[in-house]
């Protein structure tokens, strides 16, 4: 079950995990979760999980179905190692920055959503900053290091 309100570290508990005042991380999260995400103030949710990996119940159309009627906005952009590029990060990064109010990217663990905003802000921001905010949110990504680096230097 979902918690509500995001929190700055990734807790015990089962909720979300803010990175910056407008994008926020979580694990899977159900179609039963979308009214307290909605009260939670959160204007759109993010779904990085492919519909292979779960069951019918908690496949992209299920929960975008609740998120609607729960008065959020749906989007998706289904992850896997394969297809984490920079193309799909910069996509990313366009859903949550062309969005009104605080966005929720989930997935299996929130690890992708995560992996996914790190390799966004490798432009903006040095590696070293990424992956202490990663840490302290409870995601260690040292092994994006190389990558982060590569897409700073282009």
């Amino acid at each position: 079950m979902w918690t509500g309100a995001p929190q700055t570290r990734k807790d015990s508990g089962y909720g979300c995990t803010r990175y910056y005042p407008r994008y926020s991380v979580s694990p899977q999260i159900s179609a039963e979760d979308l009214p307290a995400i909605a009260g939670a103030g959160f204007k759109t949710v993010i779904c990085n999980r492919p519909d292979a990996e779960v069951p019918p119940s908690h496949q992209a159309e299920a929960i975008r179905a609740a998120a609607e009627a729960a008065g959020l906005r749906f989007e998706v952009l289904p992850l896997t190692h394969q297809t984490m590029t920079p193309e799909n990060a910069a996509r990313q990064r366009a859903l949550y920055e062309g969005c009104e109010g605080p966005v929720l990217a989930y997935c299996a663990s929130g690890t992708r959503c995560s992996v996914v905003w790190a390799l966004s802000q490798a432009c903006d921001m040095c590696a070293d900053d990424i992956l202490l905010k990663t840490a302290a949110a409870g995601y260690q990504l040292d092994g994006l290091r190389p990558a982060l680096d590569s897409l700073a230097g282009n």
